[in-house]
Parts: C-alpha cells; structure tokens; sequence
C-alpha cells in the first residue's frame, strides 16, 4: 500500500546545511527548492539578489513549505558568505569548473556547518562567489548536455551530504 503524507514514519530531522541561492529568480524553481530543503532537513535557504519574488507562482510549487523552512532575502551573496564564513561554516559551491571536484569523491564534514551555494539558473556560480568559497563541486554528467537545472543538480548535492553527514 502506498504511503501518504500522514502515514509515513521518516524521522524529522534538521541538518546544519544552509542554502545559498545567487540570483535564483524563476519562480517554479525557488517553490521547488522549498519543497526539496523541506525534504532534506536544510536549516535555511538564504536568496540573494535583486529581482527575488515570493509571491503566487513560487507558491504553487512550493506546496506551502514557504511555511516551514527557514528563509531570507538578501541583496548581496559577498555579504552572506563572509557572515556565513564568520559563523565558521564551510561554503561549498556547486558548480563544474576546472578545479572542481566530482561530489561522489568529495567528503563532507559535519563538524562545521555547511553552505551550500548554487546559482543563476543560467550563468550558474559567479566568478567572484567561487573565489569566496572554500570548495567547489560538481556533479558528473554522461551525455552533451553539460549542465542540469538548478533543482535538480540541488536534490542530486543534498542527497549526497546529508547521507554522508547523517
């Protein structure tokens, strides 16, 4: 018998993951990274930029985890990885460039707290977040295509911490 929402027992649990959303703005996108934050336990989604909107649209995907996940908007990503780096927290970007590190090889801490930055559902990862950070990974990928939607590489790197970091 399928489960429902009521009828499951997975135990609720809150990781010491932060989400780091530079100029994330599609709104289907930012309800989707709601429901996956939800999912996977993340503390907080911080977004950053100018042209953020949490309105109707992002509410439709959300599926009301706006509710329950810690968020905040915030202009500038510098200001929030410097205060997330003055917390102790490890900035990690995901995004493929040529010094980044397959996440399946990648060994995630969890004696500190994890940010996890994405980025800009077209340009990805600026150049000068990447420098900030102190990894940066990438998910490999088989076929031409050489990126994925933001969503999806996000659920494909939650996965992977928190089964590390569980």
């Amino acid at each position: 018998m399928q489960l429902t929402h009521y009828t499951t027992n997975f135990n609720k649990k809150k990781f010491p993951i932060t989400l780091v959303c530079e100029n994330v703005t599609n709104a289907p996108n930012i309800g989707s990274l709601f429901r996956i934050a939800d999912a996977f336990g993340v503390e907080k989604i911080i977004f950053c930029g100018d042209n953020i909107t949490l309105g109707r649209k992002m509410t439709k995907t959300s599926r009301a985890t706006e509710k329950v996940v810690k968020h905040d908007v915030n202009c500038k990503v510098s200001d929030v990885v410097s205060g997330l780096k003055a917390l102790d927290y490890q900035c990690i970007a995901l995004e493929i460039t040529e010094d980044s590190e397959p996440i399946h090889t990648f060994r995630f801490s969890a004696k500190k707290p994890i940010a996890l930055l994405i980025g800009d559902e077209n340009f990805g990862v600026s150049e000068h977040t990447l420098k900030a950070c102190d990894h940066t990974i990438h998910i490999n990928m088989f076929g031409q295509n050489s990126s994925m939607n933001v969503v999806q590489a996000t659920n494909i790197a939650l996965y992977e911490i928190t089964k590390q970091i569980l």
